[in-house]
């Protein structure tokens, strides 16, 4: 079975990284385009080779009544996904979202519980996750390569020119650095240390915005205790250029990730041991295979909505919300 997967939204993540994926996974395939201008959705669709008859839409509930479509991948900003999902959950379609799932509490449960009504599916799109350098890591730590885990660090900037970017606006955002990637880190962080060492206990952020006086973070300094003790920091920013890097300590040994967090599946990790060998693939494939995998087989995904508004509840704890 091929899953049918409607985009929705044709901007820069969907362009260059969704719906070259949805070509190239096993299982999955763009059927169909949903953006505000028709010209662009019929250009995309063009573009990527959507396979429906009729693939460029402006309204969502014609998008959605299409009974040969199964899925959505929503690439819309922030403050869309609540409505967009429930939309389509109604329409018995499965929802693939995009991170962050929800910027507020009562709209993310409204997600779960539309999904779970309507007996779909729910995964977040966490692509960091099917870095295979980074489920190789997992796995070591598994076998206790690191001994007890210690302590995980996080940082990843970038330099924006100014403002202008979508998620600096309170209209259809609600996190700036955070939402852009720190929602990435946040996810990588439980995923390697929660097994190990328990929920987070305690947390502690700083948030600067006087640079650009934007009302979202500008950057974002968060401290982490879990509970066993093992503690945790991450640093995002749109100020700053730098490496996308990651610090993994245990009892036993480390792990260094450098520009393994992005777009690609590649960068170089190193280890106590030496350099960390790990064959390279492009994560986004890896998700979009998971989720339609996931259909298939009537199981969860590998991040749920469950799981997705456990980040979700940190980033709004960190702004104080």
């Amino acid at each position: 079975m091929t899953l049918n997967i409607a985009m929705l939204a044709t901007g820069r993540i969907a362009e260059h990284e969704l719906a070259p994926a949805l070509s190239a996974a096993e299982g999955a395939q763009l059927w169909s385009v949903f953006s505000r201008d028709k010209n662009r959705a019929q250009s995309f669709a063009e573009r990527h080779g959507a396979q429906s008859d009729n693939p460029a839409h402006t309204d969502l509930d014609a998008l959605l009544a299409d009974p040969a479509l199964d899925a959505v991948l929503i690439a819309t900003p922030d403050k869309l996904h609540a409505e967009q999902t429930i939309a389509a959950a109604r329409a018995g379609k499965h929802v693939l979202v995009e991170k962050p799932m929800a910027t507020d509490r009562e709209s993310g449960q409204a997600m779960i519980e539309a999904c779970a009504e309507a007996g779909v599916k729910l995964g977040v799109a966490y692509h960091i996750r099917w870095h295979l350098g980074h489920r190789a890591l997992i796995d070591e730590c598994a076998a206790g390569t690191f001994g007890e885990l210690r302590h995980m660090r996080l940082q990843w900037s970038s330099q924006a020119p100014d403002a202008s970017n979508w998620r600096a606006q309170t209209d259809v955002g609600r996190w700036w650095s955070l939402a852009g990637v720190g929602t990435h880190c946040l996810d990588q962080l439980r995923w390697f240390m929660r097994p190990h060492c328990g929920e987070i206990i305690e947390m502690k952020s700083v948030i600067a915005n006087k640079t650009f006086g934007s009302p979202h973070d500008e950057t974002a300094i968060l401290s982490f205790q879990f509970e066993s003790g093992a503690t945790g920091e991450i640093c995002t920013s749109v100020l700053f250029p730098g490496p996308r890097r990651f610090e993994l300590y245990g009892s036993a040994g480390y792990a260094l990730g450098e520009n393994t967090l992005g777009p690609g599946g590649d960068g170089e990790i190193v280890t106590h041991a030496g350099t960390f060998e790990y064959t390279s693939r492009n994560p986004y494939v890896g998700e979009i295979e998971d989720f339609a995998q996931a259909v298939r087989d009537d199981r969860s995904p590998e991040v749920d909505g469950e799981e997705a508004m456990r980040n979700v509840d940190l980033l709004l704890k960190a702004v104080g919300a």
